[in-house]
């Protein structure tokens, strides 16, 4: 919940700039909903894409407040984030909720970045692999297939997303390869495609080490993504771990 759509604009005008010299980097934004309408134009003939943070899994109907995949689509969104952590746990999103808005999501015709992790107990208590895969289990639970090109998942440990806290390396490429492993077991032959993104305190100066970690394929990035010069920079060093 940050920038008016007006703050947002002018940031993803920047960015519409900045980009043009950071080729390899793909680039993903997920402003606030209020933001989508006025960037869809601005947008519209680059290779930045749009994002909801949130969707209603209803088409339509008395859901006040909510937003449909219809009505991101409408806003030029092509993605959609789903189970992130503050969805999760703030607003007590249930398994059920995000399996539903999974499959309408995707039935739409929106790309899904399917956020999972865990919280800083279940780390400590060892069971960091059983809450990845009840979370991919459970929100996927309706699928067959995984798309190939419409489906990212985003390791988000909780103990790490605002907190200063960062997985190192090692932790990190450790969940990500439990992902791709839990994936494999679910819908073999998907993990070889599918791209993991890992989010938590992601900025200039861990993204390095981050990005050359073995199945790390990009960031989620939170509040370093506030502001432009800090993204860029961090969309640099993305760049050059792409074209090394």
């Amino acid at each position: 919940m940050h920038k008016t759509p007006q703050e947002g604009y002018q940031f993803a005008r920047q960015l519409t700039t900045k980009a043009l010299n950071l080729g390899g980097v793909d680039f993903i934004l997920a402003p606030a909903a209020t933001a989508l309408w006025h960037l869809q134009g601005l947008l519209k003939d680059t290779a930045i894409e749009l994002c909801g943070q949130n969707m209603h899994f209803a088409e339509t109907g008395a859901y006040t407040g909510e937003i449909s995949a219809g009505m991101l689509l409408a806003c030029g969104c092509r993605w959609v984030l789903i189970g992130h952590s503050e969805r999760r746990h703030i607003f007590g999103e249930s398994d059920d909720d995000l399996k539903r808005k999974v499959s309408a999501a995707l039935s739409a015709g929106l790309g899904v970045i399917h956020c999972i992790g865990e919280r800083l107990e279940e780390r400590e208590e060892g069971r960091t692999m059983e809450v990845l895969r009840h979370q991919i289990t459970n929100d996927l639970a309706d699928l067959e297939t995984l798309p190939e090109g419409r489906f990212m998942i985003a390791y988000e440990p909780v103990w790490a997303i605002g907190t200063g806290q960062v997985a190192t390396p090692e932790q990190a490429g450790e969940a990500h390869a439990n992902v791709r492993e839990i994936v494999k077991e679910r819908f073999p032959g998907a993990e070889t495609a599918l791209k993991v993104l890992y989010g938590g305190s992601v900025k200039s100066g861990n993204a390095a080490d981050l990005i050359k970690t073995t199945g790390i394929d990009g960031f989620l990035i939170g509040g370093a993504s506030l502001d432009i010069n800090e993204y860029c920079r961090i969309a640099e060093i993305a760049q050059l771990e792409a074209n090394s």
